[in-house]
């Protein structure tokens, strides 16, 4: 425990590997510094910071810009705090380079056009996590199909049987036709 709690021992492991973080006493979890330099190595990292340190907008902000985990498939916006997860600007740098980080933001801001607009465009597949009104938007559907037809599955029920939006999908893909 006492080598857990070495500050300078920590920092240099986390240097190394965000993810040592889980190694890190309680105290050092919540070390603001200990924590930047794990979550700018390992976004994800910041699932093993202290409640402050999740809740803390510059950590978080740092740890969702790498964003997904490619070992476990796990975004760093999952384990922030429930507020920051309805901080549109924390919200727009997550999906900006990862747009199915839509399906970690809050309820309000996956009804948020210019957030879901931005997942889209980074992920046509997050449009499966926007809200059911944007579902219905014609417009972000059809910026959606553009970019890949398959992803007509995830538009309401009434744009599925929109004869624009259904050809714009299938020119992008044939088999687009099977969700309409």
């Amino acid at each position: 425990e006492e080598l857990r709690s070495d500050r300078a021992l920590t920092l240099e492991d986390v240097r190394h590997n965000g993810r040592w973080l889980m190694y890190a006493s309680e105290r050092l979890r919540g070390d603001r510094e200990v924590v930047l330099e794990a979550v700018r190595r390992c976004g994800v990292a910041l699932k093993y910071a202290s409640a402050e340190m999740r809740a803390d907008r510059g950590v978080v902000l740092e740890a969702v810009r790498l964003g997904i985990d490619d070992v476990t498939g796990e975004h760093a916006l999952q384990h922030a705090s429930e507020e920051l997860r309805g901080d549109r600007e924390v919200a727009l740098e997550a999906v900006r380079d990862h747009g199915l980080a839509l399906k970690y933001i809050s309820e309000e801001l996956r009804g948020d056009r210019g957030v879901a607009l931005e997942a889209v465009r980074q992920d046509g597949h997050a449009l499966e996590y926007a809200s059911e009104e944007l579902r219905s938007d014609r417009a972000l559907t059809l910026e959606d199909v553009r970019h890949n037809g398959r992803w007509l599955m995830y538009a309401s029920e009434r744009l599925r049987g929109d004869r624009e939006v259904v050809l714009e999908a299938v020119r992008r893909c044939g088999v687009a036709l099977k969700y309409a």
